[in-house]
């Protein structure tokens, strides 16, 4: 393999071309993957949109991808080769919308036998960043908690914390009482204005304006966990309900965390991804494109708001 197939960014269109690349030198400590198939997130489109991190000529955009370890840096057991796993790439570095993707040995999860390319590609976004929510607040006595939005972030979410013995309730427009029942859920609000109690956490995935809406919902010690943007400020006085404010922004860590801390996100994510291949969390299944549909696949993801897959034969 000399060369091979990306997508590759725009700036001045704000746009992907499909073209070529030649085959990466890895450094010791990376691997190369080559991708089976690739999720497809509103990151994506939203960061090929709008460029926030001035992409140059030729990035190659995409985050998340599933496919088989193909070669190693010196420093990396050989063994790994062959190996299933999926991953989540940084948005700084090439990415995942291409036949081969470059990455550090130690940030792939290995994949159950029985979970496909096409489903693991769908998950590591939305599946970690339910996680890093999950783990922002304390297992006590006090256990109910609100869950507002209902995209792939809190489908994950929810079920997590049912599992871990939270009382559940969610905010949603679509989410039905059936399948609510289904996923252990106690009640789901339409709208906000229907809440009537007070919450020991809130865990919000709409915007930083709409969880600072919400922190007069919680209980004294509460924590409001916000899964899109931030609450800049503290809401209340201080010394007053004493609230934690949360943030979660799973690219952080790609800065920010050093090789203990992404062993511990991909030990939790192999966890939960053994979870979904014997049923233990649902997840949805993704709509899929053939590679050379990457544009259709991105409006798809974008207008549809469905979960959407990129597979490579």
């Amino acid at each position: 393999m000399e060369q091979f197939q990306i997508w590759k960014y725009h700036p001045e269109t704000h746009s992907l071309v499909l073209g070529k690349a030649k085959t990466p030198q890895l450094a010791d400590d990376q691997i190369l993957v080559q991708n089976k198939a690739i999720g497809i997130n509103p990151v994506d489109w939203k960061f090929i949109k709008a460029n926030p991190l001035n992409w140059p000529n030729g990035h190659v955009p995409g985050v998340d991808g599933a496919g088989l370890i193909v070669q190693v840096g010196a420093n990396v057991d050989t063994g790994l080769i062959g190996r299933r796993v999926s991953y989540h790439a940084s948005l700084k570095r090439n990415g995942s919308f291409a036949e081969y993707t470059v990455l550090n040995a130690e940030r792939v999860m290995v994949l159950p036998e029985s979970l496909s390319f096409e489903l693991a590609a769908a998950l590591p976004c939305p599946m970690l960043t339910a996680w890093q929510a999950f783990e922002k607040i304390p297992l006590t006595r006090q256990r109910e908690v609100l869950v507002v939005g209902f995209g792939a972030v809190n489908n994950s979410l929810s079920q997590i914390l049912v599992r871990a013995g939270y009382i559940v309730d969610v905010v949603s427009v679509s989410l039905s009482e059936e399948r609510a029942k289904s996923l252990g859920i106690r009640q789901v609000y339409r709208e906000q204005s229907q809440i009537d109690m007070k919450y020991f956490a809130i865990f919000d995935a709409v915007s930083g304006e709409n969880a600072a809406h919400l922190v007069p919902l919680l209980r004294a010690n509460g924590h409001i966990v916000c899964i899109q943007d931030r609450i800049a400020k503290p809401i209340d006085p201080p010394f007053t309900r004493t609230i934690s404010y949360h943030e979660i922004a799973l690219g952080a860590l790609h800065d920010f965390g050093d090789k203990e801390d992404w062993y511990t996100l991909m030990q939790n994510g192999e966890a939960l991804l053994e979870r979904i291949a014997n049923g233990g969390v649902e997840v949805n299944i993704p709509v899929t494109f053939k590679f050379e549909q990457m544009l259709n696949a991105l409006e798809h993801s974008e207008f549809s708001k469905l979960k959407t897959v990129i597979t490579l034969s």
